[in-house]
């Protein structure tokens, strides 16, 4: 019987896919060291308040602030999907637990937590740790290897360098603000910042605000922002794109404005639409999603981020020329996220211990371009190259590694949760008609599965 390779694996963050990837990893036997920045597991979910030493716009190249997340955030999906294969994400009663469907972002929180202790995971991370930089370093006949050198945060003039075998990048893509480009933003004097790092909407109080996009985090802060502001003004680059939900919002609120894409900011506080409208406003916000940012991965210009694509990746994991030694988890948008993760890090985990084999470079380039050719016939823009959408391929992602697909309850609840928010923005999260498969859920054997013992 041939023995597994065991390989030192450096994984770059605690967050969801982090942890999960991790968890794999030892199962195959390697040795892992996770490195965190902040002082706890969590990534995106551990709140951060702290945001004044942040750039309103996010555009410093290493961030003080990793979450984006809002005070009043709640889950958009239902917790019974949201959960990892073998660990539920099971209603717990008790001081400051929040027992509803549609939870806080702190109950996912905890949920992450209490994964990172129940198997043990807490014990590979090093926390408070920040990533400076990540390059090849040629082992020659012993192959390619990684340098990584960490710093602990507040002490950054001590570096830490460490050579791995391999390297699985897990930082998360929902902090590196992506801004639009418009005319005169450089120069329009008055408060412009990026929903990054929106917390509470006191700062907005008898404000006018224009909010720039109609994303779900910008109709979420909108909402908010009217029983606050004096108007609240939401530019949409697309109308059309608007769903019931959303437009009877708009009309419900009399101080809530639908404008068109804003042609430019003029220094007296203007904001003119494409229209030919204006509006004097206090302050932008910018609800425009994130790019992938990778500020200390040296790859020699092998992976590269161009248009919000990374670049190339086969399946979104693996770089051709250099897997299965720099992989990444976590990249894919759009997807029921964390038993994605979990196949990913099953897949990596059992590609570097030799129980699968990768097709050739070539043939994972040859893949790579078939993809990208397929992804623009079907008209979707470069940036949104990793939204999956697809349940077929999670599930065909799935199958490298012999992962379990998903269960037909939780597409199907996804969908409908998907379908209400559309026609019901404001109430979704506390009033829907999916009973039948809530309890085709709780009673499936995700949800009665025997946990095993906390691995210490």
């Amino acid at each position: 019987m041939v023995s597994k390779k065991k390989w030192s694996v450096c994984v770059i963050g605690a967050g969801p896919s982090g942890l999960v990837a991790a968890r794999e990893l030892r199962k195959e036997g390697h040795r892992v060291v996770v490195l965190e920045q902040k002082h706890d597991v969590g990534g995106q979910w551990l709140y951060d308040p702290n945001i004044e030493k942040e750039d309103p716009l996010g555009q410093t190249k290493f961030l003080d602030v990793h979450s984006s997340i809002y005070t009043s955030l709640r889950l958009l999906s239902p917790r019974e999907i949201m959960g990892y294969t073998d660990f539920p994400f099971f209603v717990k009663e008790g001081p400051g637990r929040d027992p509803r469907r549609f939870p806080g972002h702190k109950e996912l929180w905890l949920y992450l937590k209490e994964f990172s202790v129940h198997f043990g995971l807490r014990e590979l991370i090093r926390f408070n740790t920040r990533v400076e930089y990540v390059g090849m370093l040629d082992g020659s006949c012993g192959g390619l290897k990684w340098v990584v050198k960490s710093s602990d945060v507040g002490s950054e003039e001590v570096v830490v360098e460490e050579v791995f075998d391999a390297v699985v990048v897990a930082n998360g893509h929902y902090s590196h603000p992506r801004l639009p480009s418009i005319k005169g933003m450089d120069t329009w004097k008055r408060k412009q910042m990026h929903s990054h790092v929106y917390r509470v909407p006191k700062a907005f109080q008898n404000q006018v605000v224009v909010v720039v996009g109609n994303s779900l985090s910008g109709q979420d802060l909108s909402m908010e922002l009217a029983g606050v502001a004096k108007e609240v003004h939401i530019s949409a680059r697309s109308q059309n794109t608007l769903t019931e939900g959303f437009s009877t919002v708009i009309s419900k609120y009399e101080n809530l404005h639908l404008r068109p894409q804003i042609k430019s900011l003029e220094e007296d506080g203007r904001i003119l639409f494409v229209d030919g409208s204006f509006v004097v406003a206090d302050a932008i916000l910018y609800c425009t999603g994130y790019t992938y940012s990778f500020p200390f991965l040296d790859t020699k210009g092998t992976v590269a981020v161009e248009d919000n694509r990374v670049g190339p990746l086969y399946h979104h994991t693996f770089p051709p020329s250099l897997a299965p030694s720099l992989s990444f988890v976590g990249i894919p948008r759009k997807i029921i996220a964390f038993p994605f993760f979990e196949s990913q890090g099953k897949w990596i985990a059992q590609v570097l211990s030799g129980k699968r084999k990768l097709p050739s470079p070539d043939d994972m380039m040859h893949h790579i371009h078939q993809f990208y050719r397929q992804r623009e016939a079907d008209g979707i823009p470069k940036r949104d190259t990793h939204d999956i959408i697809h349940f077929e391929y999670c599930d065909m992602y799935a199958d490298q590694a012999d992962f379990p697909h998903l269960e037909e309850w939780r597409k199907k609840m996804c969908l409908v949760a998907l379908d209400n928010s559309y026609a019901n923005l404001e109430t979704y999260r506390d009033s829907w008609d999916d009973d039948e498969l809530l309890q085709e859920a709780l009673q499936s054997p995700h949800f009665t599965q025997q946990l095993g013992p906390i691995i210490t």
